[in-house]
């Protein structure tokens, strides 16, 4: 099942295509992590890890790649090196970044070395669900920030609104506070 390189699927039915794929390929039941990157992220993708470790499932990756209009350049800062390049090229260079860097942090968690890696375009929520629907995975460990008040009304909550749609079990992680 590991992918060494992330998977983009343009269309309805390369997601389709590339979930199914993945839960052919999973050994017992699926768990699904989004990734934006950030370190809530992270924590979300380590806590995953250790659950599939423990429940024998396999883990799937999913980013969603979205220039959001409140951060535009969002994967440019990501990358190191300027370059022209289609939008999707340098999120799945941060991807692969990400995805190795944080192996390479945890090499005892043998789920993540050997995780599927899922890129699609859209809109978060709407392809987060889209990839559920496909995956049917046995559930959802995403990361959240944990926006409160005005911020969390205003702009809304991804995490939030997939709690409340996924029609799968989903567990929200917040990075631990640092005790500095």
């Amino acid at each position: 099942m590991g992918n060494s390189k992330a998977i983009l699927a343009d269309s309805r039915k390369e997601v389709r295509e590339h979930a199914i794929a993945a839960r052919r390929d999973a050994k017992g039941g699926v768990i699904l992590v989004p990734v934006d990157f950030s370190d809530h992220s992270k924590a979300a993708l380590l806590q995953a890890a250790e659950y599939a470790q423990v429940m024998r499932a396999s883990l799937v990756v999913l980013h969603v790649v979205h220039d959001p209009g409140e951060m535009p350049g969002y994967y440019s800062k990501l990358i190191k090196k300027k370059r022209a390049t289609r939008i999707q090229d340098m999120a799945a260079d941060a991807f692969d970044h990400f995805m190795e860097e944080t192996s390479e942090e945890h090499p005892k968690l043998e789920s993540l070395r050997n995780s599927a890696r899922l890129m699609v375009r859209g809109l978060p929520v709407t392809r987060i669900l889209e990839v559920v629907d496909y995956l049917e995975p046995m559930m959802v460990v995403m990361g959240s920030q944990g926006r409160t008040g005005l911020k969390h009304l205003v702009m809304g909550s991804k995490a939030a609104q997939i709690v409340q749609l996924c029609p799968v079990p989903v567990t929200i992680v917040k990075k631990k506070a640092s005790v500095d």
